[in-house]
């Protein structure tokens, strides 16, 4: 009976060994091919810059920060990005606050980890200071295996620089990245699980930096998982509908953020 166990210990323990070699092997062919594959790339140069709305309204100055989802990767117009949404519904106002005269600027780059979020914030503040900053990171500090907290730190001290020059914050954390599509199981869900870890540090961060909190994996997750639209062409970055699914999310606190700013 010793034997026999002594066996089948030693074939269950050969057979988990050969299981996770050949997954690791899978995950690595799988992270090699996804990084061979043909991505989108900016079309509208580091930063964009435009104006909505009435010219003789009230003026609201909205700044984007961040990796290429604050510049619009995977789009070809400005009125399809995150910002160029949010400017829209901004511009056009709600009953209470009336339209507005969106001044757009972004100063996002695409690749852009927190580590990178000091230099766009000086960048930000730079001439007339924005009533309202947007900031998307985190994809690339998963995708970059950083520890999250310290990422986090990075965006928090981003968001705290912002708050002390008097703009209001409001921080889209990193989506769900176990809806993309250009990497296969069970890379995806590692790449979901590292995501989460991310965004579940940029929340205490930001909170604790005195800025608002927006959780693009938990209220748009599901929508990019269920409807491959919302992924351009290179099934990583969002397309138009994706881009208006994120704007919907981040603008009640938007909208919040742009009303505390003008009291």
């Amino acid at each position: 009976m010793t034997g026999w166990t002594s066996r089948v210990g030693k074939a269950a323990a050969t057979t988990l060994i050969a299981g996770a070699v050949g997954s690791v092997a899978l995950i690595a062919g799988e992270a090699i091919a996804a990084k061979g594959r043909r991505y989108a790339k900016p079309t509208m140069g580091l930063a964009l810059r435009t104006s909505m709305g009435p010219v003789h309204a009230p003026k609201l100055r909205l700044v984007l920060l961040g990796d290429s989802a604050a510049i619009g990767v995977g789009v070809e117009w400005l009125s399809e990005t995150v910002g160029g949404q949010l400017a829209r519904m901004l511009a056009e106002g709600t009953s209470e606050t009336g339209e507005r005269h969106v001044l757009l600027s972004s100063v996002g780059v695409a690749g852009s980890r927190s580590t990178d979020l000091a230099t766009q914030v000086a960048r930000a503040l730079l001439g007339d200071k924005p009533d309202v900053a947007v900031v998307l990171i985190g994809t690339n500090d998963a995708a970059g295996l950083r520890v999250p907290e310290e990422a986090a730190e990075y965006l928090g001290a981003a968001v705290r620089r912002l708050r002390e020059a008097g703009v209001e914050v409001v921080v889209g954390t990193c989506p769900d990245l176990g809806a993309v599509r250009s990497i296969a199981p069970p890379l995806r869900q590692i790449a979901g699980i590292l995501g989460r870890r991310v965004a579940k540090a940029q929340i205490r961060a930001v909170t604790e930096a005195g800025g608002v909190v927006v959780e693009l994996g938990r209220e748009t997750g599901a929508v990019f998982r269920a409807d491959a639209g919302t992924l351009c062409y290179d099934g990583f970055h969002p397309s138009a509908d994706g881009y208006r699914v994120w704007a919907h999310a981040l603008y009640p606190a938007v909208e919040e953020a742009a009303m505390s700013a003008a009291v």
